[in-house]
């Protein structure tokens, strides 16, 4: 039988983000109608390669939470209101860095900066976005779907555009405000992203805030919500933006089905949302 002939190669002058990639194959399944930009066959290469190294440097380094910071900080200023803000690269402006949301996350910039010059192909945008895919991941997370084609921007968004933890009473309203007025976010959203906080912890000199959400910040699990069901204990944080998780008649069940023995139901829609917010714009 003869063979289909391949489909047409790029020209060399063609755009990184201007050709279109085939149609998926007959009897695949349906996906959902969302239209990704589309990348050359050298992007997607460059692409897999950085992973790669972003998988070895983040695990030597143990900086994950520090890329997942950066990822979300990045993503979490999008306004669906006027369209701005958003992961587009404008991070690496000095501008954005002195945020003081974004405290620390020169840390970040500057520790990935000689692994994104080994890819200029990449843009800003998509690079800091892969390494919080990566950083999940690599600390026992799920995989969360990448799609490449962001642009980076010039000009950084205005501050004031990140979530507070200071909020106190108000926190459930400061978090939809932010998360779903804002960003365009659901509450499954909200609560599943805030189990991100399983990674890391607070500096003191950074947000006011001092310690860790878990006994083992660097392991990807869902034990920020077994903690925030069991109390505040000696040595972990629990900041006001997390306790009202708690008393919100539609945070509650989510928390509870996210402290469940096996961390399935968690992992799917923490890549889920993590997706969302990574596509912001």
């Amino acid at each position: 039988r003869p063979q289909p002939a391949p489909p047409p190669r790029p020209s060399p002058h063609t755009h990184a983000f201007d050709i279109f990639r085939p149609p998926p194959p007959e009897g695949a399944p349906a996906m959902a109608a969302k239209c990704y930009p589309t990348v050359s066959d050298e992007y997607l290469a460059a692409v897999a390669k950085a992973k790669r190294k972003l998988r070895g440097f983040i695990a030597e380094k143990n900086c994950a939470p520090l890329m997942l910071r950066l990822a979300w900080h990045s993503a979490g200023t999008f306004d669906v209101a006027t369209k701005t803000g958003g992961p587009f690269g404008t991070m690496k402006c000095p501008a954005e860095l002195a945020h003081g949301a974004n405290a620390g996350l020169d840390i970040a910039v500057r520790l990935l900066e000689p692994i994104k010059e080994q890819f200029p192909i990449l843009s800003y945008a998509d690079f800091y976005q892969l390494a919080g895919v990566v950083a999940v991941e690599v600390t026992g997370g799920p995989e969360v779907p990448f799609h490449p084609g962001r642009q980076d921007k010039p000009e950084p968004p205005p501050e004031g555009r990140l979530p507070d933890a200071t909020q106190g009473t108000i926190a459930q309203h400061h978090l939809r405000q932010v998360f779903s007025t804002q960003m365009g976010l659901s509450d499954q959203d909200i609560v599943a992203l805030s189990g991100g906080h399983t990674q890391g912890r607070c500096h003191k000199e950074r947000s006011g805030f001092e310690g860790a959400w878990t006994a083992n910040p660097l392991i990807f699990d869902n034990s920020y919500f077994t903690e925030l069901l069991s109390g505040e204990k000696e040595g972990l944080l629990q900041l006001p933006t997390d306790k009202t998780l708690l008393t919100d008649p539609a945070f509650r069940p989510l928390v509870d089905k996210y402290a469940a023995v096996h961390p399935r139901s968690f992992f799917a829609d923490y890549a889920e949302a993590h997706l969302k917010l990574s596509e912001l714009g």
